[in-house]
Parts: structure tokens; C-alpha cells; sequence
């Protein structure tokens, strides 16, 4: 027997005003409902250390399922920055809202602690990624849009890329800032959205920042490759591959991302593809743990914490299945 229509308005309107309230703590929002991503504690771009070539002076400390610290943890890895920069991996403690050590490091049980000990505002958030000196005993910096260009400066092997080369900076700082705003934050814009005007407008600028990326790469033609025509990757491909990676195993189930799958856009699938198979780009990737952390522990988006079954990574970076014809529409 169905419950009565009061019973069900009344919880409706008690759950939303939970959702909101918790809402509030996950991501907090602006005036009209658009979700706006909290400050760090260690923001600006410091020069590269005296020691930065000193094996294991300095550490990058990420989180498996976290974007941004991906983003990171990739350039690193392309870099060739393993002798000189150790890496810890953090976990999720999903109770506490907090990312915790699995061995104590520096004496700290959360990345919290650490934070604190290293002067963080109390009232910031612990965040990952983080650069810590072991020299200083300090965080460096928690940005990762500052932090992935010192580690492009970092000092490395001869043939380690150069993921900035100054002749392609403008097209690189270009597609950066829009990807940031569009794609990175875009699909947490569509997920954290407070009402429906909100959603509309995140997901109408994340799906014209991907139409805008797929256009650049046919525009290149069969030499471009990478999304500002160069050799190799850069930083803008570097921002752009956690979002898309995690596209049909997270944000489109979870976020609402879902207007067109990524195989109707076949330049960008084979971008995908090309990245996923750089040298040391696969380690960096954990699509389990990915879907465990988003759906376990974003309660207030996805109540019941059941992770649902999803694609395997390896049929999102293979050979897309034929484009249907025409492209969806709302």
C-alpha cells in the first residue's frame, strides 16, 4: 500500500532540507545555486628548491580517486621525477570526511594533522595534492594547477618532456583556463548544482568545452595529436585526461554527465586512448577505487552508497563502437 500523499510531501520536504544542509558541507555554493570550489591552504607557486635533485628530499603525497591530485601524480610520472620525489598515497576515511595516512607520516595520522603541524589556516581544508619538503618540514603547495608546473620545472633527466614549451604557453595557458572552469570543475558544477538552472548551465559549458576540444584535435588533422598541436602532450592534456578518464565510470552516472557519451566525439576518444597509453599513465589510473570513493562516500549525492556496476577501463580506451547516427538532443 502506498503511503499517503501528506506523509510523502512532508518527507520530501525534510529530506531536501537535509540535502541541502549536508550540501552545504560537501560543496559549498553561490547565491544562485552554482557550486564554487573552496580556496586551499598553500596556494602560491614557490620557486624550485635548492634540493629539489636530492633523492627523496621532497614527497607528493596524493589520493587514488582524487582528480586533481591525478593530475599530479601524471605529471610526475611523465616527468621521470621518481629519484628525486617520492610519492605517498593517502586514503579516504569516508566516517570522517578526511583523508587519512595508511603508515604515520611525519609523526601524522591524517593529512589533516599534517596540515596543521605546517601552519595550514585551521579553518582550510586538507587537501590533496601536497608537495612536503622534508628539509623544511613544510608543505609547499597544495594547488595543483601551481604544483604541476613545478614539477614541470623540477630537475630531471635530459629526455624527460618538456610539458610547457614556451613556444606553445599561450595555446596551453589558453585551454587551461577553460578547462578548469568547463570540464574540471564543470562536472562538480553539474553534480553540486543546488537547483535546476544551475545544472543546466554547468552542463551546457562542459559539453561545448568538449565539442570546442574535439574540434581543435580534428582541426589538426592527422599531426595534431595533442590538443595544443605539439610533439608530445602538455599541461593542458595533462588537466584534461582525470576528468575524462573518470567521464563514463563517474561523472555520467553520478554527476549527471550524461548528454553525449564520449564515443559520439571520436577525436577526443582517441586522444583518451593515446594518453592512457603513455608511458607510466596507466599506473596512475584505478578505476575501482575511483567508483568506490565517489559513490561510497558522497552520501548526500548517492544515499545508499550501493557502488553500481560500470564499464571496464579497458573497453574506454580501446576502438569506440560505431557512432549512432545523429547526435542526441534535449
Amino acid at each position: 500500500m502506498a503511503p499517503p500523499a501528506a506523509l510523502v510531501r512532508s518527507a520530501r520536504q525534510l529530506w531536501q532540507c537535509q540535502w541541502r544542509l549536508l550540501m552545504g558541507g560537501l560543496g559549498p555554493a553561490d547565491g544562485q545555486g552554482r557550486y564554487r570550489r573552496p580556496a586551499g591552504a598553500f596556494t602560491a607557486l614557490p620557486p624550485v628548491p635548492e634540493d629539489a635533485a636530492e633523492a627523496g628530499s621532497h614527497v607528493l603525497i596524493v589520493g587514488r580517486s582524487c582528480p586533481w591530485a591525478h593530475r599530479a601524480w601524471i605529471t610526475w610520472s611523465l616527468r621521470g621525477l621518481a629519484p628525486m620525489v617520492d610519492t605517498v598515497v593517502v586514503v579516504p576515511d569516508p566516517d570522517a570526511g578526511r583523508w587519512r595516512f595508511s603508515e604515520p607520516f611525519e609523526g601524522c595520522a591524517t593529512l589533516l594533522e599534517l596540515y596543521r603541524r605546517c601552519g595550514a589556516d585551521p579553518r582550510a581544508r586538507a587537501t590533496v595534492p601536497a608537495l612536503y619538503s622534508r628539509r623544511t618540514g613544510t608543505i609547499l603547495v597544495n594547488e595543483s594547477a601551481r604544483l604541476i608546473e613545478l614539477l614541470n620545472a623540477w630537475p630531471a633527466a635530459p629526455e624527460a618532456p618538456d610539458l610547457a614549451p614556451p613556444a606553445d604557453l599561450p595555446a596551453i595557458t589558453a585551454w587551461r583556463e577553460r578547462l578548469q572552469g568547463d570540464v574540471n570543475d564543470g562536472v562538480y558544477r553539474c553534480g553540486f548544482a543546488r537547483n535546476q538552472t544551475a545544472y543546466d548551465e554547468a552542463e551546457a559549458a562542459l559539453f561545448a568545452a568538449l565539442g570546442a576540444v574535439e574540434a581543435a584535435l580534428a582541426a589538426g588533422g592527422e599531426s595534431g595529436g595533442w590538443l595544443c598541436g605539439g610533439a608530445g602532450p602538455s599541461l593542458a592534456d595533462v588537466v584534461l585526461f582525470p576528468t575524462l578518464i573518470r567521464m563514463e565510470l563517474v561523472y555520467a552516472p553520478l554527476f549527471g554527465c550524461s548528454r553525449r557519451p564520449l564515443w559520439q566525439l571520436p577525436r577526443l576518444w582517441d586522444w583518451r586512448r593515446r594518453f592512457h597509453g603513455l608511458e607510466g599513465v596507466a599506473a596512475t589510473c584505478f578505476p575501482d577505487a575511483w567508483r568506490t570513493d565517489y559513490f561510497g562516500a558522497l552520501f548526500p549525492l548517492h544515499p545508499s552508497g550501493i557502488v553500481p556496476a560500470g564499464p571496464d577501463l579497458a573497453t574506454l580506451v580501446g576502438s569506440p563502437p560505431p557512432a549512432a547516427p545523429g547526435a542526441p538532443s534535449r
